[in-house]
């Protein structure tokens, strides 16, 4: 760039007219040069003070929070008038004050003070230059015209000063230069902020459409056992479907978890990540993940070999584990498609400080000279199509955890990926272990438990499980002395064994759901779980559980089993009218044949103005919005709703969005809103929440 070029360039550079800036001239400017006029006159009774100039500076730093409302023709040279009023209220003022007490020590000191703000608000140093000299000619001026009299007689070194004076100056351009970048840097996380929640926006509504698609075609496959199944579908191929149908709804569930650890990354909050963090057995969540990872075929399944004979708890995510292990199983097995004969290790070691989980695999290795970088954002090393990310996240993960992750590697015979864990003590455990009682025992205690298993072993870890909880527990071996049981007895839940004898427990739901009686039913598998949910849910279980059991699981699918009564449920909607207002239509639809199965009037609209004009006509009895729509958005129809005067001002609204920040879900509250969702929305969670505001 040509010199002249340069020049024209720096007013734009040097000219930094933020929000921030304007607060700081307006709310710290205009007091501080009141005061000082009052004080440096009365308090410190210095020769020289103008009531006028002051008087001048506090109106200019004023005037700058009115922006908006000046004249279109300050606006559109509010560049040059905030420039002039640098100058007037910084350099000239300070100058001025400078010769009128004659080199004053205060005024020496105020104006290295002036130089160093000038710079924090001008960081171009060419513009700095030119606002500094226009200042001190200005003062000059002012003082020949005002004071021709004045008789200048400076009393300290100068030479001196001058030194102080630049490398005052040298230093306010190293600071405002490292301020400037920081703000660099904060612009572009926040751009980078808002493109992750627009992803992650965009994305949340295909994955909910499939999500809905899957519960669409399990609400159709017919209930099966091996003795009554139609013949146009085989027992095999049916099979393969339900578990198809939970793999692909396991993958949704996973990548809307992976969206949310995406944008916590980005947003780079510890604190929110700690928040969700419970105790867990290292074991069973490893299990967890080997479970439900998505192996392409099944020689890479056969690859994987854990040996669970050790076992600790940490305190952690589940999520954020499975997804660590994820990624060292999904990077292990990519580098062993040119080692047809490799495989993947993992075993457990605990210790006295520090538990490690081993992942080794005996691929090709990593070279000596990127071991040190593996960790480090967007590094990739010999993977295609890799983002480098990763491992950082893994990193980071860990840390949160309060460990860490390390690689060790011989380049050509192996990888081995080391998870360090603190130990927990055991009064942690305790800790936990006694508020996840305090927190069931009020929907349990007293109930009536029909325990069904022919294992001595099951029964008695089931037993000590729900020994604090208070609930009588009676016993059976068979389905069929299940189903003999519940005939002559009531009973509150029933825990079985899925595979029991004679009859099974898929069997023993369908004909108790089929009978016409509500009895929630718990039950557990040797095999993953997440295989037989479909299954599970058209049978009618309501919640399904894999051995080992956890207690957190194990606690919390017994207390939901209780709380989720679809009798007492349709009884609190049926009736009701909801207003559904989103501007997309399968969204909607989605919506609406979640609900309309409980004897819902359901009304929609595709905007906020849309719905208003739907409230004016229609009694409505509660809101589902969505936050992002075209013409009116959710926030605004909130308070618009809760601002007016008409009937409908206090009907209870559920916000929906992509968006799962905290503040957001805060700004949702403020402007009105009793509740939130995240898209896409949970069938249950979606019930529970609209139930609990229709009661």
């Amino acid at each position: 760039m040509n010199i002249i070029g340069y020049i024209k360039s720096c007013p734009e550079k040097g000219t930094q007219v933020s929000r921030f800036n304007l607060q700081a001239i307006a709310l710290l400017g205009a007091p501080a040069h009141f005061i000082f006029y009052f004080l440096f006159r009365y308090g410190f009774e210095l020769p020289y003070e103008n009531v006028y100039l002051r008087g001048i500076a506090v109106l200019i730093c004023g005037s700058v929070l009115f922006k908006d409302s000046f004249p279109s023709f300050l606006k559109r040279h509010f560049m040059a008038y905030w420039h002039f009023g640098l100058i007037f209220v910084l350099p000239f003022i300070f100058t001025v004050n400078l010769f009128e007490t004659n080199f004053h020590e205060l005024w020496l000191y105020w104006e290295l003070f002036m130089v160093f703000v000038l710079i924090s608000f001008v960081p171009n140093w060419f513009m700095f230059l030119v606002d500094l000299l226009i200042g001190v000619v200005g003062a000059i001026v002012f003082s020949i015209l005002f004071s021709p009299h004045l008789v200048l007689q400076p009393h300290f070194n100068i030479p001196l000063y001058s030194i102080v004076l630049f490398f005052t100056i040298v230093v306010g351009y190293l600071f405002s230069y490292s301020n400037r970048q920081g703000q660099k840097a904060q612009e572009r996380n926040n751009a980078l902020q808002a493109l992750a929640g627009g992803i992650a926006h965009e994305m949340r509504n295909p994955l909910g459409q499939i999500s809905y698609n899957f519960d669409a075609i399990q609400q159709e496959l017919p209930f099966y056992n091996y003795g009554t199944v139609d013949s146009v579908i085989p027992v095999s191929g049916l099979e393969r479907i339900y578990q198809r149908v939970a793999q692909g709804q396991m993958a949704v569930s996973r990548g809307v978890q992976i969206i949310e650890m995406i944008l916590e990354e980005v947003k780079d909050d510890a604190s929110s990540l700690k928040s969700a963090f419970a105790c867990f057995s290292i074991s069973a969540l490893t299990h967890k993940a080997l479970d439900e990872y998505s192996y392409e075929l099944e020689e890479e399944r056969e690859k994987v070999h854990f040996d669970d004979t050790q076992d600790f708890m940490f305190r952690g995510a589940e999520n954020m584990y499975v997804f660590v292990i994820f990624n060292l199983i999904l990077n292990a097995l990519y580098f062993l498609r040119s080692f047809p004969e490799g495989r993947i290790d993992i075993h457990l070691q605990p210790g006295e400080t520090l538990n490690r989980v081993f992942v080794r695999d005996d691929g090709p290795g990593v070279s000596a000279e990127n071991i040190g970088k593996l960790f480090d954002p967007f590094f990739t090393s010999g993977r295609k199509g890799g983002t480098g990310l990763g491992l950082a996240f893994c990193k980071r993960v860990m840390h949160s955890f309060g460990g860490d992750i390390t690689c060790n590697s011989v380049h050509g015979e192996y990888t081995e990926f080391v998870l360090s864990l603190p130990v927990l003590a055991e009064s942690e455990i305790a800790e936990y272990e006694v508020k996840l009682y305090t927190d069931s025992r009020g929907y349990l205690s007293g109930k009536r438990i029909l325990l069904a298993d022919d294992d001595p072993e099951t029964l008695a870890m089931i037993r000590r499980y729900l020994l604090p909880l208070g609930v009588d527990i009676e016993d059976a071996v068979s389905g069929s002395e299940v189903m003999a049981m519940i005939e002559s007895e009531r009973y509150d839940l029933l825990l079985a064994d899925l595979d029991l004898p004679v009859i099974d427990a898929f069997e023993i739901a369908y004909r108790i759901r089929g009978g016409g009686k509500y009895l929630p039913i718990v039950a557990y598998t040797k095999e993953p779980s997440y295989m037989l949910q479909g299954r599970a849910e058209k049978s009618g279980i309501h919640g399904l559980l894999s051995l080992p059991l956890r207690l957190p699981d194990f606690l919390q699918a017994l207390t939901s089993s209780i709380k989720e009564n679809p009798a007492i449920l349709q009884g609190s909607l049926a009736g009701k009218t909801l207003l559904v207002v989103d501007d997309s239509a399968v969204n909607r639809m989605i919506i609406r044949n979640m609900l309309q199965k409980f004897h819902l009037t359901i009304v929609e609209a595709v905007n906020g103005r849309e719905a208003l004009d739907t409230l004016e006509n229609h009694h409505c009895d509660l809101i589902l919005m969505d936050m992002q729509m075209p013409v009116m958005d959710g926030l605004e129809t909130a308070k618009r709703i809760r601002s007016g005067q008409w009937e409908f001002r206090n009907v209870p609204i559920i916000g929906m969005s992509g968006d799962s920040d905290p503040a957001t879900v805060q700004k949702a509250m403020l402007n009105g809103m009793n509740d939130y969702l995240v898209k896409p929305v949970e069938n249950k969670l979606l019930l529970k929440k609209v139930a609990a505001l229709f009661r």
